[in-house]
């Protein structure tokens, strides 16, 4: 969801730098999130461990980030350029879920925020696992959920995390990456890198799954 479906990782980043700031942490504006993918407790648990802070916990510091990345979802959120017609397209070809490193209070707004609120057959957060992406939990559990098997399944992602995570669980994937990311190992295992999802070849798409058994 976060940087596929809504240009949200800005936002994400907005906040970590503005609370992890306030703690301490040195996270610089200019940088990409290096914990991009991660769930929320997972990335505040990683800035602990490397930059220490007295006061409020790792869950508490967590719940914060995610009050702030609502209300400037609330404020800035848009869909992505071909968000919803990938959507739609791919709900005219089989049962669509959506498995997210970000909890579902946080994806209500999302999808209200940009109009895709009941698009989905089933919707899986990772807050439910031991283990966010690049774990595969959340896409396995999707799976079940939809009663497909792991192979049976094609992910959409835009994260080398994320894009692990879908290999991991022996599913095809599609990587809308940002360009900086595009050259990286871990997006260029997908089998099917794209710049946007505007810009996606249905036949191209058509022949990806295809080759699903």
């Amino acid at each position: 969801m976060d940087g596929l479906l809504i240009d949200s990782e800005p936002l994400w980043h907005v906040a970590e730098v503005e609370i992890f700031g306030a703690l301490g942490v040195p996270l610089q504006r200019t940088e990409t999130r290096s914990t991009k993918g991660m769930f929320v407790q997972e990335v505040t648990r990683y800035w602990f461990e490397r930059f220490p802070w007295q006061g409020p916990s790792t869950d508490e510091v967590a719940e914060t980030i995610l009050t702030r990345v609502a209300e400037l979802v609330e404020d800035q959120g848009t869909p992505a350029p071909g968000a919803r017609e990938v959507v739609a397209a791919m709900a005219e070809r089989g049962p669509v879920a959506l498995a997210s490193s970000t909890p579902y209070a946080l994806i209500d707004v999302v999808l209200t925020k940009i109009e895709l609120s009941g698009a989905f057959k089933v919707i899986c957060s990772a807050e439910d696992e031991a283990y966010g992406k690049p774990h595969p939990a959340v896409f396995l559990a999707a799976a079940r959920a939809l009663g497909q098997s792991p192979d049976r399944c094609v992910v959409f992602e835009d994260s080398p995390a994320g894009v692990l995570a879908a290999k991991a669980a022996s599913m095809r994937c599609v990587a809308v990456p940002e360009p900086a990311e595009r050259s990286t190992p871990q997006i260029q295992i997908a089998d099917l890198v794209v710049s946007s999802l505007d810009v996606l070849d249905l036949v191209e798409l058509d022949q990806l799954l295809a080759s699903v058994p």
